[in-house]
């Protein structure tokens, strides 16, 4: 048997657990049971106390009316008297009118009453009838009821509902308890101290519980399962073994596999990365490879206070080139360019790009608008020289190239607004008649 010197004690047992789910539940069961039953107590209690004042008004009615009528107040004040110690009464209040002058006010009211609150309030007419067929009222009387009554009946109330849902919790959580340790707890750690115990060495062993018979329960259930489970971890261990001889006799035959196979993917990831950076047309940086490079050189300028400058090169009537010639040709085309434009910007630093279709640029640290002006004419003359004819440019038989220029000043903050500036002398150019070079002069395109 193998043992677990550092198996951890239970600190939160299954048992436990369920009593005070148990206890919880019954303790919301109590607080819904107690607010339900103290609604239908403080209802009934309102409506009993209503009740007493309508008995008391009652039995009041007659002697109160005669008094006030016969001016007998000896016998109005002991009425009043009897009335206020009526116990669901905190205050009364009767109103006798007088003519001519304000009504007379007879009050009573028990030691320490303020306000009726929530208790009842009972307002009735006095009247009398001095002869047969007449109908005399003679005065207001108001019945607050007393709320120190009514909340001292409720608390009693609710004292006896409290009680009551919390023996009646606390006697289930206890039965569940023990229920719940004779039937489940017990097994449950047996079966614990099976698996603590089980090793490679003992899977054959059978786990067992005691009990009295089979019961064909969830226990029951988890004890076939775990004796079924040990059966799989053993064949499962069994071919384990032979799995471990079979790799490694195949393990320096996949580690060559490996080796080889990591050098073609390095190999395809160079070319990858190749392709995502130059333009596949061309071979010229593409439009991802010049947005990285522009702002290197952009912030270098600005921090080494060097000129930088930018052209922005057109194809002059691409489009009609195509219609003339086919796209394949103009393909062809643009590869010519491209390779002139390679050969005239090979300085380190200096990147030709193709940002899309006919339309390239060119980023050129360290040389001023000056310089770049030389280069664009010298760039042009280079395509002129290769004669690549063009039947539908109106200006020339041959392709031609239209160059925008923009130098970095001071007062520009990114680079974007630097190649719009090129982008505005670009324009320039075209709006002159095409096939020459544009330099920024400030103030938009002209």
């Amino acid at each position: 048997m193998r043992t677990e010197p550092n198996q951890a004690p239970v600190s939160q047992p299954l048992g436990r657990r369920l009593v005070l789910a148990t206890l919880v539940f019954c303790l919301l069961y109590t607080g819904v049971t107690v607010a339900v039953r103290s609604w239908h107590a403080w209802s009934t209690g309102v409506a009993a106390m209503n009740a007493e004042l309508e008995l008391i008004e009652q039995v009041f009615r007659g002697p109160l009316a005669r008094a006030v009528w016969e001016l007998d107040h000896d016998n109005l004040d002991t009425q009043l008297d009897s009335v206020a110690e009526a116990p669901p009464v905190g205050r009364l209040v009767l109103s006798v009118p007088r003519p001519g002058r304000a009504d007379e006010q007879h009050v009573r009211q028990r030691a320490g009453f303020t306000q009726p609150g929530s208790a009842p309030v009972l307002l009735r007419e006095l009247a009398i009838a001095p002869w047969p067929g007449a109908h005399q009222v003679v005065g207001t009387l108001r019945l607050e009821g007393d709320p120190a009554l009514l909340w001292q009946r409720l608390w009693r109330e609710l004292l006896g509902i409290l009680l009551t849902q919390l023996v009646q919790s606390l006697l289930l959580a206890g039965l569940i308890m023990a229920i719940f340790n004779r039937q489940v707890t017990v097994h449950v750690r047996h079966m614990a101290r099976h698996l603590g115990e089980m090793g490679p060495e003992n899977l054959s062993q059978r786990l067992r519980l005691n009990r009295r018979k089979v019961r064909n329960d969830e226990l029951h259930l988890l004890e076939t399962r775990i004796n079924s489970l040990q059966e799989s971890m053993a064949e499962y261990l069994e071919r384990h073994r032979l799995a471990e001889l079979a790799l490694a006799e195949s393990r320096d035959q996949l580690a060559n596999q490996v080796a080889q196979r990591t050098a073609q993917l390095q190999e395809a990831n160079l070319r990858l990365e190749h392709l995502s950076r130059h333009d596949p047309l061309t071979g010229l940086a593409n439009r991802r490879q010049f947005d990285e490079l522009k702002e290197q050189a952009f912030r270098r300028a600005l921090r080494d206070g060097q000129p930088l400058t930018v052209l922005m090169c057109d194809v002059d009537f691409f489009k009609r080139y195509n219609d003339s010639y086919g796209h394949a040709q103009g393909d062809d085309c643009l590869r010519q360019v491209a390779h002139l434009l390679a050969q005239s910007f090979a300085r380190a630093g200096e990147v030709p790009a193709r940002l899309g279709g006919e339309e390239f640029a060119v980023l050129l640290p360290g040389i001023d608008a000056e310089q770049a002006q030389v280069a664009a004419e010298r760039l042009r003359a280079g395509l002129a020289d290769l004669r690549l004819p063009h039947v539908g440019s109106p200006i020339s038989p041959w392709v031609t190239l239209s160059v925008g220029i923009a130098q970095l000043d001071a007062g520009l903050t990114h680079f974007d607004q630097l190649l719009q500036r090129a982008d505005q002398a670009l324009y320039r150019a075209k709006s002159d008649g095409r096939d020459r070079v544009g330099q920024w002069l400030g103030g938009g395109a002209g």
